[in-house]
């Protein structure tokens, strides 16, 4: 396998594994009743189960299935994004690409198929299963007080990652380093004469 079947095979495994472990974590919650709301670390930490028929943050804009299609179309795009960049893309990006996509995938999931299984709605009409809740408080106030899900967990954490690190991980950076810094680059573009005026090279 070459370099660039590596990176595709990075990509997918991530994907796939966010995506079976959101689904796996949803089921377990769903349908085990005494967890649908559990304390795990009290004031700190629970399960509160709850159904989500719009965005991220309870963001609901419009019909869930609305929503349902701009969620899908959105992950198209970015795969078609992931499939444009990835041959000069290193490894870390290709990782935080597949948790992206895991995690959309995931929440796609549930809004093509949780509304037939709950018997509320058909395809595209399902809301999204959210059941992990930061309780903290201080001053009265929530520290974040929204519920979320594994693939969540993972887009955030994905986003935050390119955001913090973007020169080591985007490809139009790293590409662009490797590029200056690419002897026989620099050989093909312009020298200096004795003056330290640039003129190109001949060769």
């Amino acid at each position: 396998m070459n370099s660039y079947g590596k990176k595709l095979t990075v990509f997918g495994g991530v994907a796939l594994a966010v995506l079976i472990l959101d689904q796996l974590t949803k089921y377990w919650v769903r349908t085990t009743p005494e967890l649908h709301h559990y304390t795990l670390i009290e004031g700190w930490l629970a399960f509160n189960l709850t159904r989500n028929p719009g965005m991220a943050m309870g963001i609901h804009w419009a019909d869930t299935w609305i929503i349902s299609l701009v969620a899908i179309a959105a992950s198209i795009v970015i795969l078609v994004y992931v499939w444009k960049t990835y041959k000069p893309a290193n490894t870390g990006y290709m990782i935080c690409m597949g948790l992206i996509i895991g995690g959309a995938l995931g929440n796609i999931t549930d809004r093509i198929f949780q509304a037939r299984i709950g018997g509320y709605g058909g395809v595209l009409d399902g809301h999204v299963i959210d059941f992990i809740h930061f309780k903290l408080s201080i001053g009265g106030f929530d520290v974040f007080p929204y519920i979320f899900n594994v693939a969540d967990s993972a887009i955030t954490v994905a986003i935050v990652t390119l955001i913090i690190f973007y020169k080591k991980l985007l490809p139009e950076y790293t590409d662009r380093s490797a590029s200056t810094s690419d002897p026989d680059s620099m050989a093909a573009g312009e020298s200096s004469d004795a003056d330290g005026n640039e003129r190109p090279n001949t060769h």
